[in-house]
């Protein structure tokens, strides 16, 4: 059992919650599905399968036969393997020591194993979400935070939306079953919007463009 987080008075959380404060929902990342889709160990597999390939085809092309040019390419497997290693422990890292937070006020993103980071992002700076789904039910959700509110992607990484540098999106990556956190936020970001008479934020689907507008306090770093 792992006690580097021993600390925390809750799971995930650098303190304890005020008065009137409630979790909602809490999770973490898939180990599996940060390897593939943060970590791209798919990617790096099938590269040095086609190494090897490469290594054979071009071993018998200058006059080796194909015994010799099978050994060659074989040498490539263990660097294939200790690269694949330390990729897939780099993705279980993250994911055991990554807790997200749904409260009843607030995201909570807890994450880092060496240096660990607790980010709060209050529902009153929080302009829209996107779901990412895929097929399988898993999926990512990414916040677009109201400007000019804003998180370095350096801070945020992994935990940031591919592709969105100038402007990042703290997201809740490569969850099992994305529906679930997707409509406890929703539900969540409608009462905390209503509360403050702003305009009440949506959770669309990632391909639709997302529009509206709000104010609030700065996101946090506990």
């Amino acid at each position: 059992m792992s006690v580097e987080h021993d600390f925390e008075p809750i799971r995930g959380l650098p303190g304890d919650l005020p008065p009137g404060e409630t979790i909602l929902w809490q999770g973490e990342p898939d180990w599996t599905l940060m390897a593939r889709r943060v970590f791209r160990v798919d990617w790096v597999a099938a590269y040095f399968v086609l190494l090897m390939m490469w290594r054979v085809v071009e071993g018998v092309a200058n006059g080796q036969d194909l015994g010799t040019a099978l050994l060659a390419a074989v040498w490539v497997a263990p660097i294939g393997m200790v690269g694949l290693g330390l990729l897939v422990g780099l993705a279980y890292l993250n994911s055991r020591t990554t807790v997200y937070t749904l409260t009843n006020r607030r995201l909570v993103m807890r994450f880092g194993a060496a240096m660990t980071k607790a980010i709060n992002i209050p529902y009153k700076i929080i302009e829209s979400a996107a779901v990412n789904q895929l097929a399988d039910g898993s999926g990512d959700v990414a916040l677009q935070l109201v400007k000019p509110n804003k998180i370095s992607v350096v801070l945020l990484w992994p935990h940031a939306r591919p592709g969105f540098i100038v402007q990042p999106q703290p997201s809740l990556r490569c969850l099992r079953d994305a529906a679930k956190p997707a409509a406890v936020l929703a539900e969540a970001l409608r009462l905390a919007h209503e509360q403050t008479h702003a305009t009440t934020p949506r959770v669309d689907d990632v391909s639709k463009a997302s529009n509206g507008a709000g104010v609030g306090a700065q996101p946090a770093l506990a």
